[in-house]
């Protein structure tokens, strides 16, 4: 049995352990005041958890911890300190109100009006605690009314309401779920996002919520944003059921993804296209998906020269998704100015320019093409060889070639048929020293005819005196002279 001396003298040393330990913690609390003054908050934190292991029955440690973690957003580990603070010392108004302040923004209303009361009922001349007590009797009829709304499908008025509630219950994972809900009936997917994410920061499993804002996110085509989101989830929970299997649904359609953009950007435009088609054929379900790979096709389309389709594409993207997307109507209005569509390309550099007008490329575009449009009245040198506009030099020289020999007034005897000829000639080699010449044939593509001695800075006609075609002409086309043509190879 121990004696009653060493009895005394060892709770003598505990008592002495026990104030010491008192004694740290204060200093802790004190070391966490001046940092918090100096918005140090995650210093502070730490000088707060220190105090809060050195004296768990300290309630100031707790209240200061959990105010410094509602200023830092931690709301999930306030909550059990501000019930520690009303257990240690229920005595404590301000711990009351801003366990009260906290379940409001929970939406917990019925749990905060009762700290409010309490509050009230210690400290009647408690304004704050009045004043949030009469705002959660106020919000308790409004919690009903959206839900009346939302029986009655009124997802306007609920949505307005919803917003109204969340000024004061931001915190409150329902709301964020009902208002969502009320953003996908309306189609506004994207801030029906922000809301299921804002609930996964209030809930203590998300990996459903990871998940469905993952599935949210692919639906309107943000691949990279559902992996990022369906990742998060197998954070959580590495061997979740639904989360792995389309964990790599989603990243097997990234790296299609990944390869279309590479094949774009290399200009390798018939690959662009085979991706595309990939892509389309893997995920055939979502039209957002197919949208977003027209954002890159209807380019690949149009510098393939296929421009029905370019047009159909950028059309496609525009129509459902934003019409004053900046990329696809220029790419739109270059599509249709190799179509000669004239007035839809300035329609589209037009209304590029209003919805940017700080887009130098757009004004550009729209300045070339008014341009165009004033050109085509006159001479066209693509319409005179029979390319396209996007014709490649080797198509240039080859239709130049096949007219060359067919209008080369040496096959013709009559007369009037070699004057007709001769001029089919003179304008065949002119528009083929045009296209083939690549500086000559940026000024045409610009509106500009680089032999037209109006245009500024013209040159001379590359013919002038008949000099320079295949074979030559004998003796000119002076007027009742014989022509003597030789043929060479075009």
């Amino acid at each position: 049995m121990i004696p009653h001396a060493v009895n005394f003298f060892l709770m003598g040393v505990v008592g002495l352990a026990v104030a010491d330990k008192k004694e740290e913690a204060e200093k802790h609390l004190e070391q966490g005041k001046i940092l918090l003054a100096s918005g140090q908050f995650n210093e502070a934190l730490q000088q707060y958890h220190s105090a809060v292991d050195l004296d768990p029955t300290n309630y100031q440690a707790y209240f200061r911890r959990a105010t410094v973690m509602l200023a830092t957003g931690k709301i999930k580990g306030a909550l059990p300190d501000l019930d520690k603070v009303v257990e240690l010392k229920p005595d404590f108004i301000a711990g009351r109100v801003q366990r009260g302040n906290l379940l409001l923004k929970q939406g917990k209303l019925t749990d905060a009006a009762e700290d409010f009361q309490i509050a009230i009922q210690n400290e009647p001349s408690n304004d704050e605690a009045r004043g949030k007590l009469d705002k959660v009797l106020e919000l308790h009829e409004t919690y009903e009314q959206i839900d009346d709304y939302l029986a009655n499908d009124d997802y306007e008025a609920a949505e307005r309401l919803l917003d109204q509630a969340m000024e004061y219950c931001m915190w409150d994972p329902s709301l964020h779920r009902k208002r969502a809900k009320c953003r996908m009936m309306r189609g506004d997917i994207q801030n029906a996002i922000s809301d299921i994410k804002a609930i996964a920061k209030l809930i203590p499993d998300s990996t459903e919520v990871y998940l469905e804002t993952s599935q949210l996110y692919y639906d309107v085509g943000d691949v990279e944003n559902s992996l990022s989101q369906v990742r998060e989830c197998l954070k959580l929970n590495p061997d979740h059921k639904r989360c792995f299997p389309f964990y790599k649904k989603v990243k097997k359609l990234g790296k299609m993804r990944e390869q279309l953009e590479k094949s774009a950007k290399e200009q390798k435009w018939m690959d662009c296209l085979s991706k595309g088609q990939e892509i389309i054929k893997y995920e055939s379900n979502v039209e957002n998906i197919q949208w977003d790979v027209y954002r890159v096709t209807c380019k690949c389309n149009r510098e393939a020269g296929h421009i029905a389709e370019a047009i159909q594409e950028c059309t496609e993207v525009l129509k459902y998704g934003n019409p004053d997307d900046l990329e696809i109507l220029l790419e739109r209005g270059e599509a249709y100015l190799l179509a000669e569509e004239w007035d839809k390309a300035i329609e589209d550099f037009q209304q590029a320019v209003n919805s940017h007008s700080d887009s130098r490329k757009a004004k550009e575009s729209l300045n070339r093409a008014q341009k165009m449009k004033t050109q085509a009245g006159k001479k066209d040198y693509y319409k005179i060889l029979g390319v396209k506009r996007n014709a490649s030099k080797r198509e240039i020289e080859k239709a130049y070639r096949k007219l060359a020999h067919k209008w080369h007034p040496d096959n013709f005897q009559d007369e009037k048929e070699k004057s007709k000829a001769q001029e089919k000639f003179i304008n065949i080699a002119e528009a083929k020293d045009v296209l083939t010449d690549p500086e000559k044939r940026q000024r045409f593509d610009q509106g500009e005819d680089p032999n037209d001695p109006n245009a500024g800075n013209a040159h001379h006609h590359p013919f002038h005196g008949f000099q320079g075609f295949p074979g030559g002409f004998g003796g000119g086309f002076g007027g009742g002279q014989q022509y003597s043509f030789k043929f060479t190879n075009f």
